[in-house]
């Protein structure tokens, strides 16, 4: 238990979301998972979850088959998908295995099941976390490493789920709590300052005085920020950029 709130109160103390992931990605490879992603959005609708591109993702998976999960659209028919989306807590891939067994899964399903086995992924745990609203979903999936078996990890788990699901949550809020930055929707310094007067309640007049300059050159910062957050008004570009943590930030991370 002494172990478990040390790395619990040394998640909370991180200010860095590299270090943060570093420390969560050794921590779980010490349970026998060494292969992790982790996934969130803010721009669900049904069973849609938006656009890629605006996916939050961590991982340590390699680049190669990230590209084939995550661009080439499988994420979304991964067996482990369904029940993510309908559930809260954990589950065994053994219920993708069964599935696959008894011939239940969709052509896709067995296909994205076919590329995990080629990539590694047979056996792990899928954790998916409490939602706050019905736009957002966050997962987080655990492969375990290639000499261990899913009777394994169910042993494994048995013994040490309660303690693993409740780390991934801790570090889930932790990380959601950070700044991060896709560099195709990142802000700069006075897109994100004309923004944060905007949500201030400042008119284009207001802020082309508090920060020096004209109008129209206020108008061009809110522009370029809409590009950078691809939406069409201003009022979603401030919408997004509080979603992705990138406005309203300490002096420290300016």
């Amino acid at each position: 238990m002494k172990d478990t709130l040390d790395y619990i109160e040394a998640v909370m103390n991180e200010t860095s979301l590299e270090a943060l992931w570093d420390r969560h990605v050794l921590r779980m490879a010490d349970y026998g998972f060494d292969k992790i992603i982790y996934g969130y959005t803010n721009f669900r609708s049904g069973l849609s979850l938006g656009d890629v591109e605006d996916f939050f993702i961590l991982s340590n998976h390699s680049r190669d088959y990230l590209d084939k999960f995550l661009g080439e659209g499988l994420y979304f028919h991964g067996p482990m998908m369904n029940w993510t989306l309908k559930n809260t807590g954990a589950q065994s891939w053994n219920i993708a295995h069964k599935a696959m067994q008894s011939g239940q899964l969709s052509d896709r399903q067995r296909q994205v099941y076919e590329v995990n086995q080629q990539y590694g992924m047979h056996a792990g745990y899928t954790i998916s976390f409490p939602t706050v609203s019905s736009r957002t979903k966050g997962a987080i999936s655990l492969g375990a490493h290639q000499d261990l078996s899913q009777h394994d990890v169910d042993e494994i788990w048995a013994r040490k789920g309660r303690g693993i699901e409740l780390i991934n949550n801790v570090a889930h809020l932790k990380i959601h709590s950070l700044p991060y930055t896709n560099p195709e929707r990142e802000l700069t310094k006075r897109q994100r300052e004309v923004l944060e007067w905007v949500g201030d309640g400042k008119t284009i007049q207001d802020i082309a005085t508090l920060i020096g300059r004209t109008p129209a050159t206020v108008e061009k910062h809110l522009r370029l920020a809409r590009d950078s957050m691809n939406v069409e008004t201003t009022a979603q570009a401030l919408l997004k950029a509080s979603f992705m943590h990138q406005i309203y930030l300490p002096e420290s991370q300016t």
